[in-house]
């Protein structure tokens, strides 16, 4: 196989969008063939280079980092015909409880509401309520348009697959006067005042604010924990994992395991109601 060249990583970034993957997906692909030719510092890719560089990323980061590095550099091998090189991802043995110290509650998320009026952020509040409420990722944000409110149907067409969100008539009612008073006609109606659609980084720095104020760590406020947030609620009121994975729009029901795992306190309870100790 021939060293990685800028040439071939500009081939392999174009490829990845001819394909229809996302701009997070590109960029942290790149990064991590990026990582990887900085590591074979000139040499060509061979297997036992890879299982080296492999047995490298697994001293510092977790196995699930590391399989995203992985598919990162299965996708560059396949990209330069050499399929038979591919990297075997780790086997990961699913959480069964939530991290308690990230997992984001309703009360939390509530006061970050509060606390986003109280400092005059309108734009930020409404971004918080219909994150938390819809359950789409930031990524789905710029789908939340004038036509979505007044439809209460949001079309989202996102990594080939496509899906419905429905908007509570209250948030329809909300976004529609929050977008007649700023003039916005049409479009995406979370924007920059030079009308481009927010960036993410810009929200989760603003996301943070709210933190002191609200009394919530720091460490569960982003954009992605509402999701979580989304999922647990509707999960505890209609149990349905295979229709939440649709709503959510995931193509495998065993990450929608994920987004509802309890906390262990929260298990520890229901040990306790079963009264088997006595």
């Amino acid at each position: 196989m021939n060293i990685i060249t800028q040439s071939t990583l500009t081939a392999f970034g174009l490829s990845l969008y001819d394909g229809e993957k996302s701009r997070a997906t590109v960029a942290k692909y790149m990064s991590s063939i990026e990582r990887l030719s900085a590591f074979l510092d000139g040499r060509r890719i061979t297997k036992e280079l890879l299982l080296e560089y492999r047995d490298e990323l697994l001293k510092k980061y977790k196995a699930q980092t590391v399989n995203g590095n992985i598919s990162a550099i299965n996708a560059y091998i396949d990209f330069c015909g050499q399929s038979g090189m591919k990297l075997k991802l780790l086997r990961v043995q699913r959480q069964v409880f939530l991290e308690e110290e990230k997992e984001l509650s309703e009360e939390e998320y509530r006061r970050l509401l509060r606390a986003a009026l109280c400092r005059g952020n309108e734009r930020l509040y409404l971004l918080l309520l219909t994150l938390g409420s819809t359950g789409i990722r930031i990524s789905e944000l710029c789908y939340m348009t004038v036509e979505a409110v007044m439809t209460g149907r949001a079309q989202i067409q996102l990594k080939g697959k496509n899906r419905t969100v429905i908007l509570q008539k209250e948030l329809r009612k909300r976004l529609r006067l929050y977008a007649q008073k700023c003039g916005i006609e049409s479009g995406h109606i979370f924007r920059t005042r030079s009308g481009k659609p927010l960036d993410r980084s810009n929200i989760c720095h603003d996301m943070k604010k709210l933190c002191p104020q609200a009394r919530v760590d720091e460490c569960k406020v982003f954009p992605h924990n509402l999701r979580h947030l989304f999922a647990r609620v509707y999960y505890k009121i209609e149990k349905n994992l295979a229709h939440l994975a649709d709503v959510l729009g995931h193509s495998r029901i065993e990450t929608t395991r994920i987004y509802v795992a309890v906390s262990a306190s929260s298990h520890e309870r229901i040990l306790n109601r079963m009264r088997m100790i006595i």
